[in-house]
């Protein structure tokens, strides 16, 4: 057993369990795992960097964590915080940046800002996981998430489609893992501003443009959570065998996502 870091806040007992349960169910998690925890500075993130780093302590499993932060070199966007916070926290961090709003400008073909930034920083993500020896991808989105995406299949695709919980890449060297599916997003807010992590606001200019299709159905979900209490438990248990389609990959150490909104 690990011994436990001061300098981490400890994470409520209903987030460590919501994790752990994620974990066992969709096998994420096996021995001798080297984890990279893509970090962007949000609330989902640096809750999940803290619930990964204290169950290290005292898993069952032996696993690394190591973090990486893509600067998209956006007006406003200061990563300097999140280099200070993962010095004294003493967690490996590798830091990368590209000009993508830049780039975007003439090789987004099609896609929206969004889109593209995204399919970019996972391009970068598995580059880092390749050359620095990670073999799992660790990502923050949690059930809201999910279900945002749930309806953005189902309106705008025609499709029952959303994130995965824990598969292969295209490649098939990488395992990508969402340790946050069970949680909700107000879980991982209370506790990223209750623990005063070093949150970095969303500073990127392409989202304040026009409102975006998730901000409309993360706005149709709230109407409706207030009228059914369980929307959100009941949303779950619909999409779980979608998250598990095509079977989940075996963890432990050896070395497309559907859903890249």
């Amino acid at each position: 057993m690990r011994s436990p870091n001061p300098t981490l806040a400890k994470p409520p007992k209903s987030l460590l369990r919501q994790v752990g349960r994620a974990i066992a169910d969709f096998r994420m998690i096996g021995d001798g795992d080297r984890i990279l925890l893509g970090v962007s500075g949000g609330k989902d993130s640096l809750s999940l960097l803290q619930i990964l780093s204290h169950l290290r302590t005292y898993a069952p499993v032996r696993f690394e964590l190591g973090v990486l932060t893509v600067d998209p070199e956006v007006p406003g966007f200061d990563p300097q915080s999140l280099k200070d916070y993962y010095d004294r926290i003493g967690v490996p961090w590798h830091y990368e940046q590209q000009p993508l709003m830049e780039q975007a400008k003439s090789h987004m073909d099609g896609d929206s800002f969004c889109a593209y930034c995204s399919r970019m920083k996972r391009g970068i993500m598995y580059r880092i996981c390749r050359e620095q020896g990670y073999n799992v991808l660790a990502l923050g989105q949690h059930l809201d998430d999910l279900a945002e995406s749930l309806l953005m299949s189902i309106f705008h695709g025609g499709q029952l489609r959303t994130m995965k919980a824990h598969y292969l890449n295209n490649e098939g060297d990488i395992r990508i893992i969402r340790p946050l599916v069970y949680c909700r997003e107000r879980q991982t807010g209370d506790f990223a501003r209750r623990a005063g992590l070093p949150i970095i606001p969303d500073s990127c200019p392409a989202c304040f443009s026009m409102p975006t299709r998730r901000e409309h159905m993360k706005a149709l979900l709230a109407r409706e959570e207030e009228l059914h209490s369980t929307l959100f438990a009941n949303l779950l248990h619909a999409i779980k065998p979608i998250m598990t389609e095509g079977g989940l990959p075996r963890p432990g150490r050896k070395t497309e996502d559907p859903e890249a909104a």
